[in-house]
């Protein structure tokens, strides 16, 4: 196979694409907005890892040269995913699904890395790996293909995929991982309550959903401990509070205006894990309620030109991948935040495009590449079988 000198340079510098001129304008604007929250994810980790950087390695660019390194990685499959027909996605999802949950239960296995009392990484040699992560893009493909064409399966098909999607959300949980089996349920929820599905179905899965987290938090006892930390952290400031506090300290600190850019102070080991879950709370105090407000209105704005590709989108299926992509990137991280300011019982969700960890790059950009992908088919109608039409009706995986 031959390459020509653009070709190359796609690969070797993948924000350099000369194809995305004849894209529409809602998939290039969303590509941009996608690099924009890469940059400044990446400029913000630079300041909230470079202590422990130097710390650790000696380097104060350690952390942020391998998260480069996620990202340049993570952008080439962007790429992929974005030139990629979904057709041909759709027929990959399947066993990506099987794959990935085969790799989550290897965690639990001789083959898991334990941190932090969880089995939730595979170690890829220095690296370590968290299928949990890489799952999300696949589950968003085949729940949308599943849920967009629920009435035209049979029932066995639609059993087997409902109880796929329950093991892996057991397997999660099981890890444990309650804060990704939680996301990962919600989105599955979402994405057939937007297909339509029959509320008596969505309201039995909620309440299955329910009293498994239930279950959950009455058996682990360290997650009945962040319930109560949660509703009053000071009680315990040095105990199981110690992490909001420090949290809160730092987003108090930020005033207004923020301290200025590389001037947190909580970053110098106060603030525990810094660089993924409550990297939040390093910006707040960085960049103020200006770039907090500033934050969340580009929030707001991915959101709604993810919607809007969604709803423009007159392919039923391909209209519920861009539903979940929005789901997980943007929910994900309302729920990182609301975490950080203390709104919501501590997890182990990390910001997406902000925290440092190359599976949650990795999904990330995977996830943006399936909108921007929508909004390239968007204008692609359903192909309609017509009364008295001979046409074989098409068959689902």
């Amino acid at each position: 196979m031959t390459f020509s000198a653009p070709h190359l340079l796609r690969y070797l510098f993948p924000l350099y694409d000369p194809e995305v001129k004849v894209w529409s304008g809602e998939a290039r604007l969303l590509r941009t907005l996608t690099f924009a929250w890469m940059l400044v994810g990446l400029i913000v980790l630079f300041s909230a890892s470079f202590p422990e950087s130097l710390e650790t390695g000696g380097n104060g660019l350690g952390i942020v040269l391998k998260q480069m390194a996620f990202f340049w990685l993570g952008l080439n499959l962007f790429n992929l995913i974005a030139r990629r027909p979904l057709k041909t996605l759709f027929q990959i999802a399947p066993w990506g699904v099987l794959i990935v949950w085969g790799l989550i239960l290897a965690t639990k296995t001789g083959l898991g890395v334990e941190i932090n009392g969880a089995k939730r990484w595979l170690a890829l040699g220095p690296l370590l790996l968290q299928p949990s992560e890489l799952m999300k893009p696949f589950l968003v493909l085949q729940s949308a293909a599943i849920f967009g064409n629920w009435v035209k399966l049979p029932w066995k098909v639609r059993l087997f995929w409902i109880g796929v999607f329950a093991l892996v959300l057991a397997s999660i949980l099981l890890q444990p991982n309650l804060s990704t089996t939680a996301l990962c349920g919600m989105s599955l929820w979402l994405i057939a309550l937007a297909s339509g599905l029959p509320f008596s179905y969505l309201t039995s899965a909620a309440l299955l959903g329910l009293l498994a987290a239930l279950a959950s938090i009455t058996f682990k006892e360290y997650q009945r401990q962040r319930i109560i930390s949660f509703l009053d952290p000071f009680q315990d400031a040095r105990g199981d509070g110690y992490q909001l506090v420090q949290s809160l300290y730092a987003i108090a600190s930020g005033g207004v205006s923020g301290a200025g850019y590389g001037l947190s102070q909580q970053k110098l080991f106060y603030l525990p894990i810094q660089t993924t879950d409550f990297i939040f709370a390093v910006f707040a105090e960085e960049f103020g309620l200006m770039g907090c407000l500033a934050f969340l209105t580009f929030l707001m704005l991915f959101a709604s030109l993810g919607l809007r590709v969604a709803l423009r989108c007159r392919h039923r299926v391909k209209r519920l991948v861009a539903v979940g992509g929005v789901i997980l990137l943007v929910g994900q991280s309302l729920l990182n935040i609301g975490v950080a300011s203390g709104a919501l019982p501590t997890t182990g969700l990390p910001l997406p495009f902000f925290s440092y960890g190359g599976s949650s790059c990795l999904a990330s950009l995977l996830l943006a590449g399936l909108i921007v992908r929508v909004a390239r088919e968007g204008n692609s109608a359903d192909v309609v079988t017509l009364p008295g039409d001979s046409a074989p009706a098409p068959k689902a995986v």
